[in-house]
């Protein structure tokens, strides 16, 4: 893994590439048993939610369902666009069929735990200046060949808010190349430093739709945005407010990611409006199992 600056490259961009960060094998025992957990899955069809960042399907699909809102401390699954026939039924191979599989891969399942509270993570974090980190979600993103959506552009932000901003760092790590081929990220440099003008937030209870946008997200001209390919193994650090996006994957590729986001608990409020919840089954579990020496 190259030697990097992560701190002064997050300040001066919003995001930074590490490569190498997890070697073959690592990635490969991710994938393995990603593959398991969707040879197990069983969704009801009632509960079979097709993600999209587009705002107004957004609000229509997970807005709609408690399966979303619900599913910080567990493991859920959320679909492409399209793949269900009008009874539900799979219209695809169901391992092609899987925009993501979220929240908290990090904490329920071995394998994606013993990743995300590695040494090799808690190193950057140390780097970062992070003092008191938690996890607050994990997903396994797999842009699917032909048909892996569309993600607009965004900053994590508006999704997971805190007070003061800045506490919000997103680690994307990928598990095949990420080439623009099969779309790999998308980001304007420096657009970490202007805030957030949207939030997505809970809605009051007895209201309906679940989720609701508030503000008004700026209009982006393509060529602020610079193309960040990453080999398999790479990272990706994300900063909360950078904007970022990622166009439909047409190629015949894969482009399969773990990511999670860490928050700097210290002297920070989570925001109860946020979509994603701590639970008392799953309070934000620490990164560090003991306090580092800084």
């Amino acid at each position: 893994m190259a030697s990097v600056d992560v701190s002064a490259a997050l300040r001066k961009d919003g995001f930074v590439k590490i490569d190498g960060f997890l070697t073959e094998d690592e990635c490969d025992s991710l994938r393995k048993r990603i593959l398991e957990i969707i040879d197990e899955m069983d969704v009801a069809k009632e509960l079979r939610t097709e993600f999209t960042t587009q705002a107004s399907e957004q609000l229509k699909a997970q807005g709609s369902k408690e399966y979303f809102l619900t599913s910080g401390d567990k493991v859920r699954f959320f679909f492409e666009e399209g793949v269900f026939d009008s009874k539900g039924n799979f219209l695809i191979p169901k391992e092609k069929s899987l925009n993501k599989i979220g929240h908290a891969l990090h904490a329920l399942e071995p394998v994606f735990k013993n990743i995300t509270h590695s040494l090799k993570v808690q190193e950057i974090a140390q780097k970062l200046d992070l003092k008191e980190p938690v996890i607050v979600q994990s997903m396994y993103i797999f842009k699917q060949p032909q048909i892996g959506g569309e993600v607009t552009p965004h900053q994590d932000a508006t999704f997971l808010c805190t007070e003061p901003l800045g506490r919000i760092i997103g680690f994307w790590i990928a598990l095949e190349d990420a080439t623009e081929e099969n779309s790999c990220l998308w980001f304007i440099p420096g657009s970490h430093t202007a805030g957030i003008t949207r939030r997505m937030l809970r809605a009051p209870k007895g209201e309906y739709p679940l989720l609701k946008f508030v503000g008004k997200q700026p209009d982006y001209r393509d060529d602020q945005f610079i193309p960040v390919p990453v080999k398999k193994g790479g990272l990706i650090l994300i900063h909360g407010e950078v904007v970022h996006r990622s166009a439909r994957n047409t190629s015949n590729k894969s482009r399969h990611v773990y990511t999670f986001h860490l928050m700097e608990s210290q002297d920070s409020h989570w925001s109860e409006e946020n979509w994603l919840q701590p639970t008392p089954e799953l309070p934000f579990p620490f990164l560090y199992s003991s306090p580092p020496s800084f």
